[in-house]
């Protein structure tokens, strides 16, 4: 084994054959990962760059959340959605990954399989593999996750606005140490059988409307476990060997965005796992050593699902504009997005806990008809400047934004494809973002497919 002076600074002397307890190098950190993470409130466009990325890559993985996620990728004309399937799959030489981090509805996995395979998808099962530690989601985690909007309905008057997919539910049970993993499924069913019982009979003695048909949800997830059966892998081995093995280009792929982690977001209206950057070593169990590149993507403007504080929102016909041209609903729940100005203030915080390499800047062309643009660069409280972003809700409510505007280019940016085909105004408007944020734009989009990201370098 090779001795490099690197190892040792203070070894003048390094010894010319190597001797019995020798130091060993340290400069085998393996292969290195590729994180795209949402930068705002999700919906960002992160499965088109996923889609672009994943293009090149060998593994394409999920770390964290479930099917509350959504990502539309358009190819050749055709619009495939995901939810829980990572959006490399559309790529016939990626292999994609769910890690533990992920939970996983297995009727819902197999119904989106399914969708997609009408629309062209080919040979996904034998190109997908799921980490044997990932915790299941169960149809009664959904039906909890209904129970408990009406809960919050009628004690608060408010709700979160779960897509109620039953995420927060399955967190909890994990948390609780109650949960369900994909090991346990395809082990001894017998005692799967008796632990999903035992875990019914917990759930209906906090919700007494809740009723499982336990005989019928076990026999399903009886045939569930064997059709996933051959995907399932030890998903911490099964990294350790792709980040060791031969060159692979590695994609990790967020769900959800910064403003909705469950540490760092808007909470409590939030989702229940972290989609920031550590999301993707405690999701996969990977080393924070093997993280490489990490791409935040942002819109050229804000949206929001649900309710929540959002500072720069127009609840005006600008924002009205917005929505329609942008066609802002959600892929997963089909409710309107709310919409506002670009946010900087949110940008640097998601940027300092994520560490951005670099931004993709998406849906520039929907600001095309506008006279001016607006951009948020600070939240005053009292009429002072706040250097940060406050965890407080009712604080954040009361911010005023200051803002830098900017004349609009007024013309179709649809059809470029290299930056010199941007109107000055609208490269005016990204030089300014990207100097603001401190982090270089490497793309920027202009319509809905892979043709429409300009990438800048």
């Amino acid at each position: 084994m090779s001795w490099s002076a690197k190892d040792h600074k203070s070894y003048t002397n390094p010894p010319s054959i190597p001797t019995q307890g020798l130091k060993r190098p340290r400069n085998d950190i393996g292969n290195k990962v590729t994180v795209v993470l949402g930068a705002q409130w999700g919906d960002e466009g992160k499965g088109k760059v996923v889609d672009l990325l994943a293009t090149e890559s060998d593994l394409v993985c999920r770390c964290q959340g479930g099917n509350n996620a959504g990502h539309t990728v358009v190819v050749e004309g055709t619009e495939y959605d995901f939810h829980l399937l990572p959006s490399g799959i559309i790529n016939p030489k990626s292999i994609c990954v769910i890690g533990n981090g992920v939970v996983i509805h297995l009727p819902g996995l197999f119904e989106e399989a399914e969708k997609n395979e009408k629309k062209g998808l080919k040979g996904w099962e034998k190109r997908l593999v799921v980490s044997d530690r990932a915790h299941l989601v169960f149809d009664f985690h959904q039906v909890v996750d209904g129970i408990q909007e009406t809960q919050r309905q009628a004690t608060e008057g408010k709700i979160i606005g779960t897509t109620k997919k039953g995420i927060g539910p399955t967190y909890t049970s994990k948390a609780s140490r109650i949960g369900l993993r994909v090991c346990d499924l395809l082990g001894d069913f017998k005692e799967f059988s008796t632990k999903f019982k035992n875990l019914v009979a917990q759930y209906q003695s906090m919700y007494s409307s809740l009723t499982v048909d336990t005989d019928t949800q076990l026999k399903k997830l009886k045939e569930y476990g064997e059709r996933l059966r051959p995907m399932v892998r030890d998903g911490v081995y099964y990294m350790y060997e792709a980040l060791h093995g031969p060159p692979k280009k590695i994609l990790v792929e967020g769900a959800n965005a910064a403003l909705l982690d469950i540490d760092f977001g808007t909470y409590p209206f939030v989702t229940s796992s972290n989609c920031t950057v550590g999301g993707a070593c405690t999701g996969l169990g990977i080393p924070p050593l093997n993280i490489g590149e990490v791409y935040g993507v942002s819109k050229a403007y804000t949206t929001r699902v649900g309710i929540g504080a959002f500072p720069t929102e127009q609840l005006n016909p600008t924002g009205e504009l917005l929505q329609t041209r942008g066609h802002e609903v959600g892929v997963t729940t089909g409710r309107k997005r709310r919409c506002g100005w670009l946010d900087l203030v949110i940008l640097k915080y998601a940027h300092m806990i994520n560490g951005f390499t670099a931004i993709a800047l998406t849906k520039l062309d929907i600001l095309d008809v506008l006279d001016e643009i607006k951009v948020g660069v600070a939240y005053k409280i009292n009429g002072k400047r706040i250097p940060h972003f406050p965890a407080n809700m009712e604080l954040l409510h009361k911010v005023e934004v200051e803002y830098e505007t900017f004349p609009g280019w007024k013309s179709d940016t649809s059809a470029a494809r290299k930056w010199n085909d941007l109107p000055q105004k609208a490269q005016n408007y990204i030089r300014f973002v990207e100097n603001h944020i401190g982090v270089p734009i490497k793309w920027v989009g202009v319509g809905k497919s892979r043709e429409c990201m300009i990438q800048m370098f």
